[in-house]
């Protein structure tokens, strides 16, 4: 995986680099960028990819290799996560017409000292961790993603990750976001929602209703629109592809805990992912 995977990720890394760059510091972002995703792809802590023993088996690396402290504490600073979100950024192209919205629980041990780790829904029943929230097309990486403690509201979640998106099209989800607030937010961001009614026979009540969940009641009514809600499971491969690899989004590690070290790990998993399905387009065509 090394060997396929690190040469593009260090390439991609180093010419977004060019163009990010701080005066204050003595290690720019895409230094502390490579020292992370180094680890990731390895699924070791930081502490491993600080060691400068543990970079023996490529010439692709940093000059100097910062502390474990340097890293921890650069990790934890707004221009890091800026500059991951600007390569994460690099690997989308053009927006898809029709995208997925859905959660990936992340548990961790239930007795886990994690002061950030929360108790909600996970698979089949509550769970404490975290969540990936990601709105999904048919792009390497998601058109938005967030990574949150368990807890945290579906229907607030999904506002925020629609409005970061703004593609367009078609948004697929679950009956968890059958609400007119959330309806309405993708509606204005340019999706019309395709989320199916717990009981698609109910009334609607005398409530307001978001006329964007007016128009899916009625498009899930048709061929169209049931076909169209059929395809959720083609576009949620992305989220078994994330997983499904050596290298990918396992459960998480005991030393990635508390929610920015957590978004960091996710985010470099997804980087690593991106790349590992462009090559396998390049070697298909």
């Amino acid at each position: 995986m090394e060997r396929e995977l690190w040469p593009r990720l260090y390439h991609l890394v180093m010419e977004a680099g060019q163009t990010f760059r701080l005066s204050d510091v003595t290690y720019q972002p895409h230094i502390i960028l490579l020292v992370l995703l180094w680890a990731t792809l390895h699924d070791r802590p930081m502490c491993w990819a600080c060691n400068e023993r543990n970079w023996s088996t490529t010439t692709l690396r940093p000059a100097t290799i910062p502390s474990a402290s340097t890293v921890s504490r650069r990790l934890r600073r707004l221009d890091t996560a800026m500059f991951l979100r600007q390569v994460v950024a690099r690997s989308r192209i053009a927006a898809p017409l029709l995208s997925v919205v859905d959660g990936k629980p992340l548990p961790v041990g239930g007795a886990s000292g994690d002061p950030d780790a929360r108790r909600g829904w996970g698979v089949g029943g509550w769970a404490k961790g975290y969540k990936l929230y990601a709105i999904w097309g048919d792009r390497p990486v998601p058109e938005a993603y967030r990574v949150y403690s368990m807890n945290r509201s579906e229907d607030e979640v999904v506002t925020e990750l629609v409005a970061e998106a703004r593609g367009g099209g078609y948004l697929l989800g679950d009956g968890l976001y059958d609400s007119s607030r959330v309806f309405n937010a993708a509606g204005a961001a340019g999706y019309q929602l395709v989320a199916p009614r717990e009981n698609p026979d109910a009334g609607l009540g005398h409530r307001y209703q978001s006329p964007y969940r007016l128009r899916c009641i009625d498009l899930l009514r048709t061929p169209f629109g049931e076909a169209l809600h059929d395809r959720r499971s083609d576009v949620e491969r992305n989220f078994a592809q994330l997983t499904s690899f050596g290298g990918g989004l396992a459960p998480l590690p005991a030393w990635v805990r508390h929610e920015h070290r957590v978004w960091m790990w996710v985010s470099a998993k997804i980087l690593i992912n991106a790349e590992r399905i462009e090559r396998h387009k390049r070697l298909a065509s």
